[in-house]
């Protein structure tokens, strides 16, 4: 008797795409910047008390050998009225406000919308559908529909989803999708970290400012960091030592590995290059102080010769010639004009 194969196989649902066309390629991974997250939450604290959620576009690059991750650099928003009913986009404003993004920005292009919550309705698949769509949307590739929810006094909430049409027919298929959530991370660079942490320090302080720091005080800033982080891990590890603290495989490996990076030097070596270093910095500050400290003087030696007692002296000295060179002519007799003629007597 053969056997009946009674399982069910699923497979993953490829990204959005209308009846009869051919699916489009999923992203693996999303990667958002730090200013796109700001802009989401500006428009969130900004809108009108009634309203629940507000909406945006993202834009961004895709990866230039298989499409398989996005990168969200930027974001702008885009008005639009929600009823229990009804949905309506200004979609005029929002192909616009395209336009003239891409032509400021060449390299970034649609690859998404936003909403300031976390709930996934009817309309959140009319309005995915529309940035999914041929022509005006993302098409072949699949729209990244991020939701990003801040209530305050809570941590604020980023998922991020791709959609597959639901449906046998176009009609149904317009109004309905399936989101599946993908990955995502928040990438920033070190200027990025700069100022994240001056925020930080705002969101601490009552008057809700802070200083930029300088290069002296940014320097001892992270090796004070640096070094609560070793003291943080010396102290789990001695906890797994003394079995006061769970293991893990996988931080235990993680930490191997960071440690096989540090490079082998005595750090007596390390002091002395330091010192070193040090020493070659004041040369050079010592040397640039005493370059503009010759050229201001002499600037002043420059200045004083123009400026000084000269003038009048020779003002009297010119005086006293003009008035030798005036008895000089008187002494020579009458002078003969052009033009008249001399006779003898």
């Amino acid at each position: 008797m053969v056997e009946i194969d009674s399982s069910l196989h699923l497979a993953r649902p490829l990204g959005p795409a209308s009846v009869n066309l051919g699916p489009s390629t999923t992203p693996l991974t999303v990667s958002i910047q730090p200013q796109a997250l700001f802009s989401i939450l500006d428009h969130s604290s900004r809108r009108p008390p009634d309203q629940p959620r507000v909406i945006g576009t993202l834009l961004g690059t895709r990866s230039d050998t298989d499409d398989s991750s996005v990168t969200i650099h930027s974001a702008f928003a885009v008005g639009h009225t929600e009823t229990t009913d009804q949905v309506e986009v200004d979609m005029e404003y929002q192909k616009a406000m395209l336009q003239l993004h891409m032509r400021a920005n060449p390299k970034e292009v649609l690859v998404g919308w936003y909403a300031t919550s976390s709930e996934l309705n009817t309309f959140s698949a009319l309005i995915q559908n529309h940035y999914s769509s041929q022509g005006e949307g993302t098409y072949p590739f699949p729209a990244v529909h991020l939701t990003v929810e801040s209530k305050p006094g809570k941590d604020v909430e980023v998922r991020a989803y791709i959609s597959s049409a639901v449906g046998v027919t176009p009609e149904r298929a317009a109004d309905s999708a399936a989101f599946v959530p993908v990955p995502y991370s928040v990438n920033y660079s070190e200027a990025d970290r700069s100022g994240m942490d001056s925020l930080e320090n705002a969101k601490d302080a009552e008057s809700r400012t802070t200083g930029i720091l300088t290069d002296i005080e940014s320097l001892e800033k992270s090796l004070e960091d640096t070094l609560g982080m070793v003291d943080r891990v010396s102290k789990y590890v001695e906890g797994v030592i003394e079995e006061e603290e769970e293991p893990s495989t996988a931080l235990g490996q993680f930490l191997l590995n960071t440690l096989a990076l540090a490079p082998k030097v005595d750090p007596v070596d390390i002091e002395k290059d330091f010192n070193n270093h040090i020493q070659d910095v004041l040369t050079v500050s010592y040397l640039a102080n005493m370059v503009r400290t010759q050229m201001d003087l002499s600037n002043r030696l420059a200045t004083a010769q123009l400026t000084m007692g000269g003038g009048e002296g020779g003002g009297q000295q010119g005086g006293e010639k003009r008035q030798g060179n005036r008895d000089n002519r008187d002494n020579r007799g009458p002078r003969q004009n052009r033009g008249e003629s001399v006779s003898a007597v």
